[in-house]
């Protein structure tokens, strides 16, 4: 399995972040993506890859809850870090986010607009966040009109929205613990979307899936969110380890990792 969005860089970890990481390897968790947050995230985030080189690879972006006022700062530092792009995935965690605070939409927007163009221009998949903002999303993407591909993280949307994001370009879909919570919509959607567009994800320290629900969030906690989707589209759970594991691969071609 690879959990393709996780944050051990943040401060959550700090007490046992070696100890995460060996509970997620013996889970059977092969490589661990970690989208950026924001320009407090950065050295962290590259401290942490840095101690688990062969094991974690960054991406590198502004969290829409991060855009406010000073948001072209922002932007110019993460643009600085992106001259390197050899070091990362993806350009995330990037994207529109309505359910805090609609203060700073047009904001966001522009932010969301001009990450898009950073990877078209460095050839990087996007990975992107969307709460209450599928129509501001879509029409971003539509208006931009670049070929970039990417992930739509922690996806929970329809089955008809899913085909319509499918139709923009070659976007996969994010899975989490979110799926195991039993009121969760996106067990019905799973199998609209087919094994082939999904990854694993965690989004740990957050959503950790049922037994774990409301408890910090870990990698290791990854194979609840196989075994439900498992069950879910009734195939193994070796067998949506690697479909989603191949489809990763594919997405995040820069990864490397060890066998």
């Amino acid at each position: 399995m690879i959990d393709t969005h996780t944050h051990i860089y943040l401060p959550e970890f700090d007490d046992d972040r070696d100890q995460i990481v060996q509970r997620a390897k013996d889970a059977g968790v092969k490589h661990l993506i970690l989208p950026n947050v924001d320009t407090e995230t950065i050295k962290p985030l590259h401290l942490c890859c840095e101690r688990f080189p062969s094991y974690c690879t960054p991406a590198m972006g502004l969290h829409p809850t991060s855009v406010a006022e000073d948001y072209k700062q922002s932007l110019k530092q993460i643009e600085r870090e992106l001259l390197d792009t050899q070091r990362y995935c993806a350009i995330g965690e990037i994207g529109i986010d309505l359910y805090w605070d609609k203060t700073f939409l047009k904001e966001q927007i522009d932010a969301f607009k001009i990450q898009i163009r950073w990877a078209y221009e460095s050839n990087l998949p996007v990975i992107i966040h969307i709460r209450e903002a599928f129509n501001e999303v879509i029409t971003v993407l539509k208006e931009s009109s670049l070929p970039i591909r990417g992930v739509f993280h922690s996806y929970t949307g329809t089955a008809e929205q899913a085909k319509i994001i499918g139709e923009l370009g070659d976007f996969i879909f994010g899975i989490n613990g979110i799926i195991t919570f039993k009121k969760s919509d996106i067990r019905s959607v799973i199998p609209h979307l087919g094994i082939s567009r999904i990854v694993l994800e965690t989004d740990a320290p957050y959503l950790a899936p049922v037994p774990n629900r409301g408890k910090r969030n870990e990698p290791a906690y990854l194979p609840y969110v196989c075994h439900t989707i498992a069950e879910t589209m009734g195939i193994t759970p070796q067998e949506v380890a690697s479909e989603t594991s191949c489809t990763a691969r594919k997405m995040f071609d820069k990864i490397k990792i060890l066998s």
